[in-house]
This record gives C-alpha cells, structure tokens and sequence, in this order.
C-alpha cells in the first residue's frame, strides 16, 4: 500500500542536501532585496500574538469558563493561532509547489517531492522557532511541568501531517487548477472547526465529532494540554494524529502511484 511513498522518501533522504539548499533559497528569497531581511518574516505573526495577549489579558481581561485548558483568553487563542498558522502556510505554499516548479521538473528529473518538501521544511524554519519560544513564556504558569516537552513530538508530527498533506493536495492541484480555489476555502472555515479560537468543551457535544474530521485538532489540542497546563497529551490525541498520519500516508502513496506517468504533463 505505501511502497510509492516508501520510495518517494528514500528519494528525498537521499537527496537531504540538495533539499537543504532549496529550503535555504526559498527562505532567501522571501527576504531578497529587504534591508530587514528576517524580520519581515517574523513580524507578521509575532505582531499577531501579541495583539492576541494585549487586548483579551491586557486590555479586557477576558476569561474562558470551567473546564477551558487555561482561564485566559489571550494566552489560549495564541497557542492555537500559532499552530494554526504554521499548518495553513506549510499547507498553502506545499500545495502550489509542484506548479511553481513545473517547468525545473519539465527540464530535470527530480522527484517531484522535493518541491512541497521544500516548502514544508522552509516553512517549519520560520513557525517552529515562534512555537518553541512559547516554551519559557508559558513553562512558569504550571510550575515547569515535564509535560511541557510534549511540544517537541508534536512539532515533528505535524511537519510529517503537513508534509502528506501538501505532496497530495500539489498532485490534486497539478490534475485540477480548483483544488487551489477549493483548499483556500476550507483554510478559511476550517480554524472555525477546530478548538482554535474556543475549547472543545463550548462546541455542542453531539456535534463535537465533526471538529475530528479537521486534521488540526488534534494537534492543537496536544499543544494546549503541554504549554497550557503542562501535562503530556492523552492517548486519545496521540491516536488521532497517528491515524491522520496513516490516512493521508495510504492517500498520498495512490496519488504517487497513479500520477507518476502523467505528473510532468498535468504542469
């Protein structure tokens, strides 16, 4: 079932260098020609959180209800909003990859995964620092908690969640243009249906179950039980990572498997 993904991947760790220096190019080129080179790249969402923690703690020191993973507003949303973003820009610029590199892939014989690869790592190299520096900032609230290290697995499975997701999103957006159109929409709902911006427990119990078909939520909820209360995820999250993992591993290896005479031709 997974042997054109097995392939895929051992590709790419064979060509780990090379995916480097196009990671490095990428991250280059969003800072090209800007004299506050980084900064521009982690100002928006610096900006963003702090926004978040000034105006619901600072500003109107809002509280959430009883059985929330913390009482305030700010410092939940943020955990959230970060991982949120994290997975939509890893997602967004893996799955236009293999368009943008149509005519390279035309001209050499690269595996294709090199290019959402990519983007998912360039990508991880800006958000990862901004959730790791969240360590320190929310470790004092739950008296160092070891559960706060939680954060590390979990940045690592959603790199593996966006990677599989963005490779079989660039296949579906190579064999049809509206996968693009289609993603953007459901970027926009899907922080909606997801304990993002409220806890799960506010979300009606009999509906609940439609907040496990984003494939966020878990993850989300592993990062709120670490940095927000210190404890290790249950089993239950762990578990549903794992399963979107398979889901979209089994997806991914198809869409290789079908596409890799027609790949070049769709760009």
């Amino acid at each position: 079932m997974f042997k054109a993904l097995v392939t895929e991947c051992r590709q790419l760790w064979r060509l780990r260098g090379l995916l480097a220096v196009l990671a490095r190019r990428e991250l280059g080129a969003r800072t090209a020609g800007s004299a506050g080179g980084w900064l521009w790249v982690w100002l928006p969402p610096l900006l963003t959180i702090a926004a978040y923690y000034l105006l619901f703690d600072v500003v109107f020191g809002m509280r959430l209800g009883a059985g929330a993973p913390t009482a305030r507003v700010g410092t939940y949303l943020v955990v959230g909003m970060l991982a949120w973003s994290a997975f939509a820009d890893a997602t967004q610029r893996g799955m236009g990859s293999l368009l943008d590199a149509g005519s390279l892939l035309h001209k050499n014989p690269l595996p294709p995964g090199l290019f959402p690869a990519r983007a998912v790592l360039a990508s991880g190299v800006v958000f990862a620092p901004l959730l790791l520096a969240l360590l320190p900032l929310y470790m004092g609230a739950h008296q160092w908690r070891a559960g706060v290290w939680a954060v590390l697995p979990l940045l690592a499975l959603q790199a593996l969640l966006s990677f599989l997701l963005a490779y079989l999103l660039a296949i579906l957006a190579a064999a049809l243009r509206d996968v693009a159109q289609g993603v953007q929409v459901l970027l926009s709902l899907g922080v909606f249906l997801s304990p993002v911006l409220f806890p799960l427990t506010l979300f009606p119990e009999r509906w609940r179950w439609l907040l496990w078909l984003n494939p966020m939520t878990a993850q989300v909820l592993g990062y709120q039980s670490a940095l927000l209360q210190g404890a290790w995820p249950p089993l239950a999250v762990w578990l549903a990572l794992l399963a979107w993992i398979g889901v979209l591993a089994a997806l991914l290896s198809l869409a290789l498997a079908r596409s890799r005479d027609q790949l070049v031709d769709w760009l």
